[in-house]
C-alpha cells in the first residue's frame, strides 16, 4: 500500500477555510480557532471556538468538528480523515484525535506553552497510545498566529481600560 499523496496547495486551500471558522469566533469574542475536518478531498465538517458561547469548556473547535464529522461519516472512527485547525490542538483536542483515528492533523500555529501536536508534548504520536497521526505543522502560519495576536492584544487593552 503507497502512502497518500499529499497536496500542499490542498492544505493552504483547506486552511483557509479553517481560518474563515476562526474569523467568525474572533467576530463573537471567543479565541480565534478553527478548524474543519476533510474526507476524500472534501469538507465534511466545520467548526470555531464557542467556549464561552455554549458555557463549556470542551466547546472547543476541534471538538465540535470531530463530532460533526463521526456524525457525517456515521461512525467515531475517522481513520480517512484530516483535521486542519489553525492552532496547535491542546491535549483535550488531542486526545480526541487519537481516540478518533485521525489519519492526520494538519495545524498553522504552534503552541510551545499548551500545544500536544509538538508544541510542549505529542500526544498525536505518543508511543505507547494505540494509535498515532501523521501531523504536518505551520501551514499560513503568519495568518494563523496573527489573528491570535490581535485578539489578545484586544483582550488586554479592554482588561487594561476596564472593559468586561
Amino acid at each position: 500500500m503507497s502512502d497518500p499523496i499529499i497536496d500542499l496547495h490542498s492544505d493552504d486551500y483547506f486552511m483557509g477555510e479553517a481560518l474563515r471558522q476562526a474569523a467568525k469566533a474572533y467576530e463573537k469574542g471567543e479565541v480565534p480557532v478553527g478548524a474543519v475536518v476533510v474526507r476524500e478531498g472534501r469538507i465534511i465538517a466545520r467548526a470555531f471556538n464557542q467556549v464561552e458561547e455554549l458555557k463549556d469548556a470542551t466547546a472547543h473547535a476541534e471538538m465540535l468538528a470531530l463530532t460533526q464529522a463521526e456524525n457525517a461519516v456515521g461512525d467515531w472512527r475517522l481513520t480517512d480523515c484530516t483535521l486542519y485547525v489553525t492552532k496547535e490542538p491542546c491535549p483535550m483536542c488531542a486526545g480526541a484525535v487519537v481516540h478518533t483515528r485521525l489519519a492526520r492533523v494538519v495545524f498553522g500555529a504552534g503552541d510551545p506553552k499548551g500545544g500536544a501536536a509538538g508544541g510542549a508534548l505529542n500526544l498525536l504520536q505518543f508511543p505507547t497510545l494505540n494509535h498515532r497521526c501523521e501531523i504536518t505543522s505551520g501551514v499560513r502560519l503568519e495568518e494563523c498566529r496573527e489573528m491570535l495576536k490581535s485578539f489578545f492584544a484586544e483582550q488586554r487593552a479592554a482588561k487594561k481600560n476596564g472593559e468586561p
